[in-house]
């Protein structure tokens, strides 16, 4: 893998965390079952985009 590609990945797994931390604490604010339960299904695609990054590793 180069340099570069390697660096996109990071920056990727980056983009990442900050998508689920911010899906995390806005589920924590949201009142309406339906739309806190979509937001935590994004955390968990977040998460699960995150582990097929870092697999690339």
């Amino acid at each position: 893998m180069t340099t570069k590609e390697l660096l996109y990945i990071e920056d990727a797994l980056g983009h990442e965390q900050f998508f689920e931390n911010n899906c995390k604490a806005l589920a924590g604010q949201i009142q309406d079952p339906e739309l806190k339960n979509y937001v935590n299904h994004l955390v968990e695609q977040h998460k699960q985009t995150f582990q097929n990054f870092y697999g690339l590793l």
